[in-house]
């Protein structure tokens, strides 16, 4: 399922992986804490106007006030699935940008905006520092919503994927910074969602992360795209994984995923011929 966990050192290790899983080691949420995923989706907070925009929808607080947990939609007769796309780079690979290696991916965005896909990119704020424009421009095409991927792309515990590690009291700050990153290059499409580098959590980061009143969005799909030279073989393994309610990772990051866009230009229309209709992760989340 994929060489992600296995390599080390670039924007993607361990994110959306499908390698060994590290929760055992890491420490996963408990029963309790998890039960947070199942809440009742509500809006993040009323429009203060007529006609205001709808607010996204988050999900309550777990038990003790813990950060919940999305992973997947209701499955329901209706068929949807959402692709969300990581954009990932690392707050240490400046160099290698400048160096000539693409972090980006317009080729996907491009495509999807051909296809009429929404989708969610969860976008780190290094990246968003890399490439403000790009940034600014699926953050204002209503097609997209962003979504935090912490700004340095560190790992929020330990051990995950080889990730450094972000200190116990740079939490909340990795958020926030992301954020500012993110609203800085012009992108106004910002849903109060995190994803963790390389899905790795514990109870204690989601109780840290929880004055932040973001709402954590994993997945139960995993595409196998990074670092995948198969397109053929990515675009297998979510057609075989995707029911209604799904939530698929992918990437946008076309050193380390070279073969997202050629994957989704095949799943798409497979999907929509077997009925299924496209939606954000806000969308997905508000049932």
């Amino acid at each position: 399922m994929g060489v992600l966990g296995a390599v080390l050192g670039g924007g993607l290790v361990g994110c959306g992986h499908s390698g060994p899983d590290p929760s055992a080691a890491a420490g996963h949420p408990s029963a309790s804490a998890s039960t947070a995923a199942h809440a009742p989706a509500r809006p993040a907070a009323s429009p203060t106007a007529p006609g205001a925009p709808k607010k996204p929808a988050v999900l309550a607080p777990g038990p003790g006030g813990l950060t919940p947990v999305f992973e997947r939609g209701p499955q329901r007769a209706a068929k949807v699935v959402a692709l969300s796309f990581d954009a990932d780079m690392t707050a240490d690979e400046g160099p290698r940008a400048a160096g000539g290696e693409h972090f980006d991916n317009p080729e996907l965005i491009a495509l999807l905006r051909r296809l009429k896909v929404p989708a969610t990119v969860f976008m780190t704020g290094r990246w968003a520092e890399e490439y403000p424009d790009q940034a600014r421009s699926i953050g204002t095409d209503p097609l997209f919503e962003i979504g935090n991927h912490s700004y340095s792309h560190y790992a929020f515990t330990t051990p995950c994927y080889g990730l450094p590690t972000v200190e116990k009291d740079a939490v909340r700050e990795e958020v926030r910074r992301a954020f500012g990153a993110i609203r800085k290059a012009g992108a106004r499409n910002v849903v109060p969602y995190f994803r963790f580098p390389g899905g790795c959590y514990d109870d204690d980061t989601l109780r840290a992360l929880g004055p932040e009143k973001v709402t954590a969005v994993q997945w139960d799909v995993v595409s196998g795209d990074a670092f995948a030279t198969d397109a053929d073989a990515v675009a297998e393994q979510v057609l075989d994984g995707v029911r209604s309610g799904s939530l698929v990772v992918m990437h946008c990051t076309r050193s380390a995923a070279p073969v997202t866009a050629e994957a989704v230009g095949r799943v798409v229309p497979e999907l929509r011929k077997r009925g299924y209709r496209f939606v954000k992760v806000s969308e997905l989340m508000a049932g």
